[in-house]
This record gives structure tokens, sequence and C-alpha cells, in this order.
């Protein structure tokens, strides 16, 4: 959110570019989840309402803020930078 002003500013306003007003929104049928930040509201996801909202079950990790198996549990596939490979269903 901090950043918007400044992408609409470098980017536009185009069909191909989609700024969220949240990060629930932003996961609505998105093909995955990439974390690139440690902000708290990041920390805690419903990892069952997450598998239900993205339209294909993959998360990228680039935080490790998230616990591998707890991910896991919940059938999504998980790739956490410097952990190794994917791991999950259809990994």
């Amino acid at each position: 959110p901090k950043a918007m002003d400044e992408a609409r500013r470098i980017y536009g306003e185009r069909p191909d570019f989609v700024l969220c007003a949240s990060p629930e929104a932003a996961v609505e049928e998105a093909d995955a989840l990439v974390i690139c930040t440690e902000w708290k509201q990041f920390r805690v996801v419903d990892f069952g309402w997450l598998k239900q909202t993205l339209a294909r079950p993959f998360v990228i990790d680039g935080r490790n803020l998230y616990d591998p198996a707890e991910v896991q549990k919940h059938g999504l596939v998980y790739s956490a930078i410097g952990r190794g490979v994917a791991l999950g269903k259809g990994a």
C-alpha cells in the first residue's frame, strides 16, 4: 500500500496492471502468493482460507515467515527461498 501511488506513476493505468486495496483482494483468484515482506499483517494466515481463495494453491515465501509443515498440512504447495525445492502436492 505504501508504494501504490508510485507504482501508478511509473506504470500508469493499464488493464494488465492491477493494484489491490487489501491483501485479501490481492490473492483472490491469484495464481500464487509471493511473500516479499515481513510486515506483521502477513505473518498470521488462515491457510485453509488461502487455499480456497487462490486459483492455484501455491505459496512462494521469500521471507521464510511460515512453517513448511503447517502450510503443506492445508494442501498448499510451498516454496521458501533458501529452504530448497517446493514442497507439497503438485510440486
